[in-house]
Formats: structure tokens, C-alpha cells, sequence
């Protein structure tokens, strides 16, 4: 690439990473919240664990609501351009965040209480489910050939460094408040200073230009008139394979970025403020191995990472949990328990992720397609987990092998997913897919 070319990669990239960053902090703070002030605040019946699965239930709202959010804005995004619609979609989370941190509580405003609270999730599903696909298209596609596992998976950081964020913002606020004021009004300052991270979001990626693949596109008038028909008739199959290798990271990501939260203060009796630093560590830890196996898969193969991966991410259930029931109460062991599968083992699955579900689909067709495919497996891969891991963890007696053993299934279906998006791949590419790479084998 010439020096031109490697900074306007270098200010893609950038813009997309800060604004994912951005995004998942808004839409992980209400997760990270709901089963620790909501499920009191908002939801106040007299079951402690129906309330805690009433808030996870809002929570999985915005997943219902991403795949909306996916087929509009890739609607857009293949139509008339990626960058367009990222602006769009940080705006829609910013503000919807902003708001969640001023609704009144159950006590002041009865019923509308939640049910506002359920209106800003939706909104926050939206916009989440357009700028996925929109952040990781601008870095793949801008990226040089043999470097686009490592390119599209910076903005995937962008996911630890939100729920780093988010994490470290509501620990912070923990420590230095009483429970009757984070209760009261400091949960809310974590929701409200989202809005200054969203005006420097809005500069960057204003100043950022349409992705030079798609631009050739637009150049030949070669837009689909209405891309998801386009891909559900040209790419059923590869449909299928994205959303089944999908599963294996919304499933661990939320049994150990959102349900271990509740599960360490509920169940371990630990601190709320020593539960979110561990996330927050993972979360760190996370943000060197991300680039790590996108290189990787860049290197050795894109299906190989992620097959192995999916199964080593999900066995490690098992061995975590154990040392969260038995680790003598050290705070220390309880966070290597986190630390090595969410931060380590997850990121060989999410890390070369984004590049597997790009080689999935052209250009004239691609936001629509790895959105749909990341968004639509969101609502049973991600938003019913912590209320799956709560009911399971119920039936089990407070013990949490059943939970391990649902995460074990669904790295097993996203391995065998994988498998089958390399074997095909291998075998050449089906009639009506021409354009779509073919880099991860």
C-alpha cells in the first residue's frame, strides 16, 4: 500500500474501532446493570429471581430488536453506502443510552416505568444492529489483501474495550458510593456521560470516505434494488453457516460478560465492585488476543481458528465455573476463572469472526448479510442467555453444570458450522456467489 492508502486504512479503522467502542459500552451497560439495580428498581415484585429474569428479559429485547436494525441499515448501507449509516446508528445509541439514564423509576412512575425502559432498549437494539456490520465492512474492505482477518478484527475490540468501559464505569461508581446512593442516582451518571463519548464519535466518522470496494459498486451501478431478497435466493446456505457459527460467542460472551455478574454476587456471595473488576480485567486481556487470532486466521485459516476455537472456548465452561464454586473464596482465583476463557479462549472465536462472515457474502450484498447473520443468531445466541444460564441455574439445584453444558452444546454446533463453511469452501464456490473471497481455509 502506499502511505496514502495505509492512513486512510489507519483512519478507517479508527473510526470504526472508537465508534464500536462506543456502542458496546452503551449496549453492555444495561447489561451489566439489569441484574443488579433494574431487577429493583424497575421490576420490584417479591421474588428476587423473577425479578432478575424480568430485567434479563428487557435486556434480551434489544437482541430481538438488532436484526430490525440489521436489514434497515444494510438495506442502506448496500444501497447507498456504509458510512452514511454509521453516523446514523452511533446517533440512535447515543441518544437512547443518554435517555435510559433519566427514566424515573417504578416507585415514581408506576408501569411506565419499565415499559419506557423497554421502548430506549429497543431503540439501542436498533441502532446496535446497523453498526456492527457497518464497522467491521469498513475496515475489511479497506484492508490489503492477506491482512483482512487482522483488519476486520480492530473494530472488534471495540466489544472488550465497551465492556471494559461499562464494567469499570459501574465498579467505580460501586466503590465510591453507598449502596443507597449508587442505588439512587449513580447508576444513572454511568448511562449519561455516554453522550460526551458520542460527539467524538460523530467527528471521526465524519470525517472518514466510502469504502473504495463499495465505491467500485456505486461506479458500476451494480447496487441491488432490494439486497436482502438478493441474499436470501443467492446465499440460503451460507446463511445457515453464519448463524450457526455464531452461536458459540453470543452464548459464552453472555454467560461471562453479563450472567457471571449476577451469578458471583447472588450465588458466591462476592462483591459487586470485585465481580465487575474481573470482567473489566477479561475485558483487557481480551484486547491483545482479539488482533492476535485475526492474524492468526490470516496465517493459517480462518475456519481452522475458528473451529478450534469455538470447542476449546466452550470445554473451558466447565473448569471456571469449578474454580468459582471452589476457589476458597480468593478473589484472585475467581478472576483467573474469568480472565483465561473470556479473555483469552474467546477471543481466538471472536477475533477472526468478523472477517469469516464477510468472505460469506459480495460486496453488493454484504452489509445486509453479515448483519442478518450476526443479528438474526443474536436473539437465541446472546439475548435469552442469562435468562437460559438463570432458569438452568434454578433446576440445578444453584449448581452450574447444567449452564457449562448448554455452553459445550453450542460450541460443538458452532465448530461443526465452521467445518462446514471450510469444507465447502474448499469444494469451490456455489453458482451465485461469485465475488465472495475465499481466504478461510
Amino acid at each position: 500500500m502506499t502511505g496514502t492508502n495505509e492512513r486512510a486504512v489507519r483512519r478507517v479503522v479508527a473510526a470504526s474501532l472508537i465508534g464500536a467502542t462506543i456502542e458496546w459500552y452503551d449496549f453492555f451497560l444495561y447489561g451489566v446493570v439489569a441484574g443488579i439495580v433494574f431487577n429493583k428498581l424497575y421490576f420490584p415484585v417479591s421474588d428476587p429471581l423473577v425479578a432478575t429474569m424480568l430485567a434479563y428479559t428487557t435486556f434480551a429485547v434489544g437482541f430481538v430488536t438488532r436484526p430490525l436494525g440489521g436489514v434497515i441499515f444494510g438495506h442502506f448501507g448496500d444501497r447507498i453506502g456504509r458510512k452514511s449509516m454509521l453516523v446514523i446508528t452511533l446517533m440512535i445509541m447515543g441518544v437512547s443510552t443518554f435517555l435510559i439514564g433519566l427514566v424515573p423509576t417504578y416507585d415514581s412512575i408506576g408501569i411506565w416505568a419499565p415499559i419506557l425502559l423497554l421502548l430506549l432498549r429497543v431503540l439501542q437494539g436498533i441502532g446496535l444492529g446497523g453498526e456492527w456490520g457497518g464497522a467491521v465492512l469498513m475496515a475489511y474492505e479497506y484492508a490489503p489483501a492477506g491482512k483482512k482477518g487482522l483488519y476486520a478484527s480492530l473494530p472488534q475490540i471495540g466489544l472488550s474495550i465497551g465492556l471494559c468501559l461499562a464494567s469499570g464505569v459501574v465498579a467505580l461508581l460501586s466503590l465510591t458510593l453507598t449502596d443507597a446512593q449508587f442505588l439512587a442516582w449513580g447508576w444513572r451518571v454511568a448511562f449519561l456521560v455516554s453522550a460526551g463519548m458520542v460527539f467524538v464519535g460523530m467527528y471521526i466518522r465524519l470525517n472518514v470516505k466510502e469504502t473504495p470496494e463499495f465505491a467500485a459498486v456505486k461506479q458500476r451501478n451494480a447496487e441491488t434494488r432490494i439486497p436482502f431478497v438478493d441474499m436470501i435466493q443467492r446465499y440460503p446456505g451460507n446463511i445457515l453457516k453464519g448463524m450457526g457459527a455464531r452461536y458459540i460467542d453470543g452464548v459464552f460472551f453472555n454467560i461471562f460478560g453479563v450472567f457471571s455478574i449476577g451469578y458471583l454476587t447472588q450465588t458466591i456471595k462476592m462483591s459487586r465492585t470485585d465481580a465487575l473488576i474481573g470482567v473489566m480485567a477479561a475485558a483487557i486481556v481480551m484486547c491483545a488476543f482479539i488482533p492476535f487470532f485475526g492474524a492468526l486466521s490470516d496465517r493459517i485459516g480462518r475456519t481452522r481458528v475458528y473451529f478450534w476455537g469455538s470447542l476449546l472456548t466452550a470445554c473451558s465452561a466447565f473448569p471456571a465455573f469449578w474454580l468459582m464454586l471452589n476457589g476458597g473464596h480468593s478473589t484472585l482465583v475467581v478472576w483467573l476463572s474469568i480472565v483465561v476463557p473470556f479473555g483469552i479462549l474467546y477471543a481466538a472465536v471472536y477475533g477472526p469472526e468478523a472477517a469469516l462472515f464477510c468472505e460469506l457474502f459480495d460486496a453488493k450484498v454484504r452489509y445486509t448479510g453479515i448483519s442478518f447473520v450476526y443479528q438474526f443468531s443474536g436473539i437465541f445466541a446472546s439475548g435469552i442467555t442469562p435468562i437460559i444460564a438463570t432458569a438452568l441455574l434454578k433446576t440445578g439445584g444453584g449448581q452450574p453444570w447444567q449452564i457449562c453444558a448448554y455452553v459445550v452444546f453450542a460450541g460443538v454446533v458452532s465448530a461443526l458450522s465452521a467445518a462446514w463453511i471450510g469444507r465447502d469452501a474448499r469444494a469451490g464456490q456455489p453458482r451465485g456467489q461469485e465475488g465472495v473471497l475465499t481466504t478461510s481455509q
